[in-house]
This record gives structure tokens, C-alpha cells and sequence, in this order.
């Protein structure tokens, strides 16, 4: 019996966690604030606490989210070759 809670708790965990990690950035923002206002009414964190806790839960981790590192449009493009001018195309066979 300890064991299928035990696993019931983890997949719950897991399901969790996939669904916040692809959920929409608006709707993950908004939810990290209920969160962090509601651990502050639970007398968890203070005001501070509270603050950072809906910055950090409202950001997606790793690369390829773009609220996470907010440098995306911010890159310098690389400047373009001229047309023609890959050498590769050109070599004799």
C-alpha cells in the first residue's frame, strides 16, 4: 500500500512538472503570482519571498523558451555572405 502511494505521489509530481514546464508563458506567469500570493497568505515566505518566488516559478528553465533569458531579438545577426560566395558549392569534381 505504501508503495502505490509512494508511486501515485511521484507520477503526480511528474505530471505536474511536465505540465508547468509547457505551459503558456502568460498562463505560467499568472499562476507563479496565485502561487507565491498564496504561500505568502499561508505565512510560508514573506513579501520579499513572495516576489522572487513568482519570478523564478514564472520563468521556464533551460534554452528555447523565450521568457527565460530575454535575449531573444537582442542577438546581432552575423553579417551575410555575398551570393556565390560559398566555396564549398564551387569546388571541381
Amino acid at each position: 500500500m505504501t508503495q502505490q502511494i509512494l508511486v501515485a505521489l511521484i507520477v503526480g509530481f511528474a505530471a505536474l512538472y511536465a505540465l508547468w514546464r509547457w505551459m503558456p508563458a502568460g498562463w505560467r506567469r499568472a499562476a507563479a503570482g496565485t502561487v507565491a500570493a498564496g504561500s505568502q497568505r499561508a505565512g510560508l515566505v514573506d513579501e520579499e519571498g513572495a516576489q522572487r518566488l513568482a519570478s523564478s516559478l514564472g520563468k521556464a528553465s533551460g534554452c528555447g523558451a523565450c521568457d527565460s533569458c530575454d535575449s531573444c531579438g537582442t542577438a546581432k545577426e552575423a553579417p551575410s555572405a555575398p551570393i556565390g560566395s560559398d566555396t564549398s558549392l564551387n569546388h571541381p569534381r
